[in-house]
């Protein structure tokens, strides 16, 4: 829920462009990936750039699901063409990803980590306070700071368990810190959105014991763009609630948080260090090209 009407005057704007006047450091991961594809971030962008300029059904697409959730599309594409530009390659044409996503189809996933299924994990009692009728978000979100603050690198009744994000752990079969589909969705994501999704979309919410469906919903274009709409909703209306802030004129800082995650969290970080002031939040290296190519991906529009 948004802050109340009687706290709206205190939200402030977000100043559009960039905090720094360089790019952010790129993570090396994304440099090694990079290169292991002998390419390079410039041609990426021009890649993802060019599909978007010319495949007139994608960006209708974009549009119409922008609308669905209240956003501006501009939103969007930025967290298109970051994801394309610095975590995967784009296909040149939307067909290709339907594609793809039909090879998924009918295979069986399942979510679990060293035999030990998600729904077994989250039955243990440190999660019983989050099943109180919360939505898919808050539960999610309540369960993955669990996990940080109970299990992650610790162990519990003689099983130890990996100092590493709880969506890499239990929710990724094939390796760690892989995203799929045109979105580049994490399945933690969409089981945290799958209520908001429904809401507006009208797509089956999706259970964390049917992983297929879950990989279905994040590899087909239209339910993923879906979910990418809902990741920069909730992103905006996390920072209105918990840091009093209107993040929504400035596509680089949601395309930062697209690609980071945790909106709760940083935001209330963000909060805690406004006590006494004013501090803007900041774009990271892949926010950062966003707003440093606003006009050109504007004009795609």
């Amino acid at each position: 829920m948004l802050n109340a009407p009687a706290e709206a005057a205190q939200i402030k704007v977000v100043p559009s462009g960039n905090r720094h006047n360089e790019q952010p450091p790129i993570p090396g991961a994304s440099v090694r990936r990079t290169k292991a594809g002998k390419t390079t971030f410039d041609r990426k962008y021009e890649k993802v750039r060019d599909l978007l300029a010319t495949d007139t059904r994608l960006m209708s697409k974009i549009k119409k699901t922008a609308s669905a959730y209240g956003i501006a599309p501009i939103h969007m594409i930025g967290a298109l063409v970051g994801e394309h530009t610095y975590n995967v390659d784009a296909y040149d044409r939307l067909q290709s990803y339907y594609v793809k996503a039909a090879s998924y189809a009918g295979d069986s996933f399942n979510f679990s980590y060293d035999g030990e299924a998600i729904k077994d994990f989250i039955a243990r009692p440190e999660f019983s306070s989050c099943n109180a009728g919360a939505d898919s978000y808050t539960l999610w979100n309540c369960r993955e700071a669990v996990w940080e603050k109970s299990f992650r690198g610790k162990t519990v009744g003689g099983k130890s368990y990996p100092d590493n994000r709880f969506s890499a752990v239990f929710f990724q079969p094939f390796y760690a810190g892989q995203t799929f589909g045109l979105g580049q969705i994490n399945p933690l994501t969409a089981l945290m959105l799958t209520d908001l999704v429904h809401k507006k979309s009208g797509y089956p919410k999706l259970d964390e014991n049917k992983a297929a469906d879950v990989y279905k919903a994040i590899m087909e274009p239209d339910i993923s763009l879906a979910y990418m709409a809902a990741v920069i909703r909730k992103s905006i209306d996390d920072y209105k609630q918990y840091a009093d802030m209107d993040i929504s004129n400035n596509p680089g800082i949601t395309a930062t948080l697209f690609n980071l995650g945790d909106t709760v969290g940083r935001a209330k970080a963000l909060a805690r260090k406004n006590a006494g002031g004013t501090t803007w939040p900041e774009e990271n290296y892949y926010g950062w090209l966003i707003n440093n190519r606003l006009n050109e991906l504007q004009a795609l529009l």
